[in-house]
């Protein structure tokens, strides 16, 4: 499959300009740039979901008109999205077959439907049932079922955008299997990801996008993960992080103190405190307790704790509403489905929270001047000014939210995944504004599955696993292996 000259224009904004790429037969090729920088544009235009302005599609050599996604599929083109679209009232085997339904005459062949679905998770390492409502999975077991859906039916050509971003190693290592064996099988496959490490270790050739250009296409043995992030950002980026100030004293009175908190089927007990200043991190494997902690903590759902002191302040619990009062931020790690309105302007998801009023109307002149100064504040790059929040960029929707957020004045910030599925140079600017936060006396929180992010950010780091706080680490003991360590428990095993 290939790629000739293709061109995509939103109105005036060019987004993909004279990109050209080709994909072999049992050939995996990533493709790489910056959040905006047109990946996702060009697997469209590669899978049919939207048509080119200019250039070609080329499949055996010859050029195809993809009308539209059906039509892809039907060529053997999938693109497994970023975005996950599942119908959540259905169960995972539903799901799998929804429009390629298995039949014994006129019945549906539910049975064997269900038995084929078990085979394939099973293969992807996803230990969910064929017959649990989509809905109830966590977000990490819906992507491996949106993966699993696009290998049910053999294919030619494999996009995916992303698969990793929410998935724990164990099904990480799993998706790498299968696409190790989708390559032997003579399967092409297209791979967008931020996570370079990955690219390193499964990719067979890169192609790097900036500002919707084509910068190169190479072979990826010998290419390491700082010259591709210097491919993609067009820069030096070996100073990820900022510098680390000085952490707070351990004598300075806490700004957050919890002891004792449980959140019922989640969080069996957890203490801890956060003093101002501080960058404090939570690591852990995906389903350990952290995101609902936090989100216990702050009313999001039920959760009983012993002591919660806010600034000095002793409260019995939080709601969302006095949460805000209090001075605590919080972002979700579910930007798209929580964290934002994705068919409304810029302005209208910044002001959701704090809105601008007078005499009881929206202030609409207010809002716009709030708006152009989080556009430049926080570097939120958006081609129009009524542009909707879900036309931007993940790392762009990320900075607004972290806008709408700061727009409350809060003193203590909870930053669940704060640059998941974000391109390297976006991280390195949130990585800089979450910095300045705690320099300017703000206390933070960041809860995160990158333990390079939790070790080259925070003053702290506390694990969790099966609910608990299970370690502290500090200084020259906050290792990946430390972190590994306490949040599968391997240490003590081998005790």
């Amino acid at each position: 499959m290939a790629a000739d000259a293709l061109g995509k224009s939103y109105g005036q904004v060019q987004v993909l300009s004279d990109v050209s790429l080709s994909v072999r037969a049992g050939e995996l090729c990533a493709v790489l740039g910056e959040n905006g920088a047109g990946k996702s544009t060009l697997m469209k235009l590669l899978s049919g979901h939207l048509q080119p302005d200019q250039g070609s599609v080329l499949l055996d050599g010859q050029p195809v008109r993809l009308a539209n996604p059906m039509q892809a599929e039907q060529l053997g083109i999938v693109l497994v999205h970023q975005e996950q679209l599942l119908a959540g009232e259905l169960t995972v085997a539903e799901n799998l077959f929804l429009g390629r339904e298995l039949r014994r005459g006129p019945f549906l062949d539910r049975a064997r439907m269900h038995a084929l679905a078990a085979e394939l998770l099973a293969s992807l390492g996803c230990r969910v049932a064929p017959d649990m409502p989509v809905g109830r999975l966590s977000i990490a077991e819906r992507q491996m079922v949106q993966i699993a859906r696009a290998l049910l039916v053999p294919r030619r050509v494999v996009i995916l955008d992303e698969p990793t971003a929410v998935l724990t190693p164990h099904e990480v290592d799993a998706l790498f299997a299968a696409l190790l064996s989708l390559k032997a099988a003579g399967v092409a496959l297209l791979y967008i990801s931020h996570r370079l490490a990955e690219v390193a270790m499964i990719a067979d050739s890169v192609t790097v996008l900036r500002d919707g250009r084509l910068v190169t296409s190479r072979p990826a043995a010998g290419l390491g993960e700082l010259e591709m992030a210097r491919l993609m950002v067009g820069r030096d980026m070996s100073t990820l992080f900022p510098p680390k100030a000085a952490p707070p004293p351990a004598s300075a009175s806490p700004a957050l103190q919890v002891t004792r908190a449980r959140v019922p089927g989640q969080v069996r007990e957890a203490s801890f405190s956060l003093r101002p200043a501080e960058i404090l991190g939570f690591g852990g494997l995906v389903g350990a307790g952290r995101t609902e902690l936090f989100e216990g903590l702050i009313g999001l759902r039920p959760a009983q704790v012993e002591q919660l002191v806010v600034h000095g302040r002793t409260l019995a619990h939080l709601s969302p509403r006095s949460a805000l009062r209090a001075g605590i931020g919080y972002l979700t790690e579910d930007r798209k489905g929580r964290g934002l309105l994705l068919r409304q302007p810029l302005a209208t998801n910044l002001t959701l929270v704090a809105p601008f009023q007078r005499f009881g109307l929206l202030d609409a002149a207010r809002e716009l001047a709030a708006m152009e100064q989080a556009r430049t504040g926080f570097d939120i790059r958006a081609g129009r000014r009524d542009a909707l929040a879900g036309q931007l960029s993940g790392g762009n929707q990320q900075k607004l939210m972290l806008a709408k957020t700061m727009l409350t004045g809060p003193r203590i910030l909870v930053i669940d995944e704060p640059t998941r599925g974000i391109d390297i140079g976006t991280k390195a600017q949130i990585y800089r504004f979450i910095a300045a936060l705690a320099a300017a006396g703000n206390a933070v929180v960041v809860i995160s599955s990158e333990m390079q992010e939790l070790i080259g950010l925070c003053h702290r780091v506390l694990v969790m696993r099966h609910g608990r706080v299970v370690a502290e680490l500090e200084g020259d003991d906050m290792t990946e292996d430390a972190i590994v360590v306490h949040a599968t428990g391997v240490g003590e095993r081998a005790a």
